[in-house]
């Protein structure tokens, strides 16, 4: 049965106002940053009087973005890795073995998901610092300190997320490849992880962004060395000037690998999410 016309004009109304809800904002963000600062600081114009790349150039010098794109990439891809490699032997050890504590692990690696970052970071601060002083291991500042931070939001999340996926996945797999000669880690790596890959790209995707964008413990765990792109676009506001062109080309620059990392792997996310299918 046909929808009703009215239905169908309320739906394109509502699309139409979503879509330009969402795109706005990227357009002005778009159009400032081909702006001379002059024309950002000054009235408005939905229609820019002239456009120019300049902010595009400017941004790399204005601030040590480059160093800034290092350090995130480092830190963010280094968390996305520690957290896939130990979310996939953790949730394949709940998924297909039954020990003692099971059900308490589970409930508390999804408990820790309710708690608010704010709770851990005096906590996390307080322990790298004494870790430092004494054992001299430099966790606070430094790129390694950030990224065991990360995983203690992304990892619960992803274990959590794996299992799932991982109970999905038929046992009669594992069964048959122990029969034809693997051992319990082949099995996992040969059989298991080639089906269950949609789920963890999701995870490593989730990792990702989490650890991308995140500003609160970059803001607090990070010096000028290690200081991350979350927080150095601050650097473009001063005491004297806030250079909005160079914010919003930065921010475009900043939101390239994450849109372009999302785009390629959509199909694997968008199947990894809607886990439970018939694999």
């Amino acid at each position: 049965m046909a929808p009703a016309r009215s239905f169908l004009w309320f739906r394109r109304i509502f699309l139409t106002l979503l879509a330009g809800f969402v795109l706005v904002p990227v357009y002005v963000m778009v159009s400032s940053s081909l702006k001379p600062l002059a024309d950002v600081t000054g009235e408005f114009r939905w229609l820019p009087s002239g456009l120019t790349v300049r902010p595009y150039i400017d941004i790399w010098s204005t601030v040590p973005l480059a160093r800034y794109f290092v350090n995130s990439l480092i830190v963010a891809g280094a968390a996305t890795v520690c957290s896939v490699v130990i979310a996939v032997f953790a949730a394949y050890a709940v998924s297909r073995y039954d020990f003692r504590g099971k059900r308490v692990f589970t409930v508390t690696v999804l408990s820790t998901q309710m708690f608010p970052g704010i709770l851990f970071l005096l906590p996390l601060f307080l322990l790298y610092v004494n870790i430092g002083n004494a054992t001299g291991i430099a966790l606070f500042g430094s790129r390694g300190g950030l990224i065991l931070t990360y995983l203690t939001f992304s990892l619960p999340f992803s274990i959590w997320m794996l299992i799932g996926y991982f109970d999905s996945v038929p046992r009669d797999l594992d069964e048959a490849a122990l029969v034809d000669g693997c051992g319990p880690l082949k099995a996992l790596l040969r059989i298991v992880v080639p089906a269950a890959i949609p789920g963890i790209v999701a995870v490593a995707v989730y990792a990702f962004m989490t650890a991308w964008g995140e500003v609160l413990f970059a803001s607090v765990m990070t010096n000028d060395t290690t200081r991350t792109l979350a927080v150095g676009l601050q650097a473009y506001s001063t005491l004297n000037d806030v250079y909005w062109n160079q914010i919003m080309a930065a921010s475009l620059v900043v939101s390239v690998p994450v849109v372009a990392g999302f785009l390629l792997l959509q199909r694997y996310l968008v199947a990894g999410l809607t886990a439970g299918a018939v694999k």
